[in-house]
């Protein structure tokens, strides 16, 4: 695969009129993308009822020195695995550095280091991730479904997660109070 064809770092931005609803107004933190496929985590969505406290509580991890910071719906696929996507000052034995501002970390030391304070100081927990079969994400980027943006740690860790899609589209030059769905013609 070329460089040009490799996304991975980056964001992905459902635009209007998507036909897979389950993306609408979605924003996919890509971390893995080759030619075997992509997998990404949904970031621009948070669980309703569902903390960081009680995800660890259900693993038998005491949680009572980290803030209750929101789960975050990484994706329709495998709901129920966990993944975290963190900042570099923190590297376990199965993390994926995604670029130069974030890893992927799917195990559950990260977590018992993040309850002991001793995990990467900046991160997102979520449950299920966005995946792609060989070649399927190229083929959906010709389309109208997906805006690419560059990757960024501050829009990633900072803002939060029902302002990521406008607040990325904006860092990207777009007023996305201006997008609307489907394709029109002249």
């Amino acid at each position: 695969m070329t460089q040009a064809q490799y996304y991975g770092g980056n964001f992905l931005l459902a635009l209007p009129g998507m036909e897979d609803m389950r993306f609408d107004h979605s924003v996919v933190a890509l971390c893995v993308h080759d030619g075997d496929g992509a997998l990404g985590i949904t970031v621009g969505e948070e669980m309703d009822g569902l903390g960081l406290r009680e995800l660890l509580g259900s693993f038998d991890i005491d949680g009572s020195k980290v803030p209750d910071t929101p789960v975050l719906r990484g994706g329709p696929v495998e709901p129920r695995r966990g993944f975290v996507l963190h900042s570099l000052d923190w590297a376990g034995q199965d993390m994926v550095q995604v670029n130069q501002q974030w890893g992927l970390s799917g195990s559950l030391d990260i977590l018992k280091a993040i309850a002991q304070q001793r995990g990467p100081s900046r991160y997102l927990v979520a449950l299920g991730y966005a995946g792609w079969g060989a070649g399927q994400l190229e083929a959906e980027m010709t389309g109208e479904s997906w805006f690419l943006a560059p990757g960024d740690a501050n829009l990633l860790f900072d803002t939060p997660a029902r302002r990521k899609w406008a607040a990325i589209f904006a860092a990207s030059g777009v007023d996305s109070a201006h997008l609307v769905g489907g394709a029109g013609s002249a």
